[in-house]
């Protein structure tokens, strides 16, 4: 029987939702850091829905040189949106990684509050509802203009992305958004480009659709917590990396809720139900270590 913690030793999630946060979450930057010193994982991406993480990826890193925590920015109204001052700035704070927006993305918005009573909203809506009952206005957003072209800012927002050589995550944006960013991001020499959780109701990419980003070199996200909530059957992930193939996906988590499981915990239940699926070890080392580090620029790959 195959070792799962040997397998993906050296892993680096890309989408940990680690405290401090405005939301509560099931473990902190120093948990999380002695999980990733004295576990499986080489390190991991805080992400944060309102506020940019490299400062506290940078102190991190200090108290606990084994483990390689790495900061990222989203995109959404608390930064400014679509805002490259505000990723010029993150950039130059260690951070790595730029979500586009999800929570305030217009087509995120649109889907939690589309007037259903019944509707079981997204962890993060409660913020919106009490901002707003509080008077305070939530922008929305969307990157395209009225003629359904990329706004200005957006072309700002990916000339920094590729002057630091950062990873460009599309974030809970429509698919219409997404079908004009990223061959733009790539025209713009943007070499890291990640489809975040392809599986998620609200960004479920098609497996054509996920080739077609492929072509233009960008990597496929499948999240833990997807398939672990019910959000999509395991199958029908599983069945998208085959077809498209391991070399071109990542395994994250997606972990942070306080129900769940911790990250190092969530990626090795992942692995050993792909490898019950027929998936090799070496195609999930692909996928946990081999494609995150080709993202995140290291020099260290297997």
């Amino acid at each position: 029987m195959s070792d799962v913690k040997k397998i993906i030793e050296g892993a680096y999630d890309l989408h940990v939702h680690s405290a401090p946060d405005v939301l509560p979450r099931k473990m902190d930057d120093l948990e999380m850091a002695e999980r990733c010193t004295n576990g499986p994982l080489a390190g991991y991406v805080i992400k944060n829905h309102w506020t940019q993480t490299g400062e506290r990826a940078k102190l991190i890193n200090k108290l606990y040189p084994k483990c390689d925590a790495i900061g990222s920015i989203t995109l959404n109204s608390s930064v400014g949106g679509i805002n490259a001052p505000a990723v010029e700035m993150a950039a130059r704070d260690n951070c790595k990684l730029v979500w586009f927006p999800t929570c305030d993305s217009e087509h995120e918005m649109a889907h939690q509050f589309n007037g259903d009573p019944n509707k079981k909203l997204a962890f993060w809506a409660s913020i919106v509802i009490e901002m707003k009952n509080a008077g305070i206005k939530v922008p929305t957003i969307n990157i395209l203009d009225e003629f359904g072209q990329l706004k200005p800012e957006v072309y700002d927002v990916l000339d920094v992305i590729a002057r630091y050589d950062l990873i460009l995550a599309t974030g809970h944006i429509s698919h219409e958004e997404a079908y004009k960013l990223v061959p733009e991001a790539a025209k713009r020499n943007v070499k890291n480009i990640l489809i975040t959780h392809a599986t998620f109701p609200t960004t479920f990419y098609s497996v054509e659709d996920q080739k077609k980003f492929i072509d233009y070199g960008a990597k496929i996200e499948q999240c833990y917590t997807t398939w672990k909530t019910d959000k999509v059957a395991f199958d029908i992930v599983a069945d998208q990396i085959r077809q498209v193939g391991p070399d071109n996906c990542i395994l994250a988590t997606d972990l942070g809720n306080t129900k769940l499981c911790y990250p190092d915990e969530g990626l090795a239940e992942f692995a050993e139900r792909l490898l019950q699926k027929g998936f090799s070890e070496d195609e999930i080392r692909t996928m946990v270590v081999i494609n995150p580090k080709i993202l995140l620029g290291k020099n260290d790959i297997e």
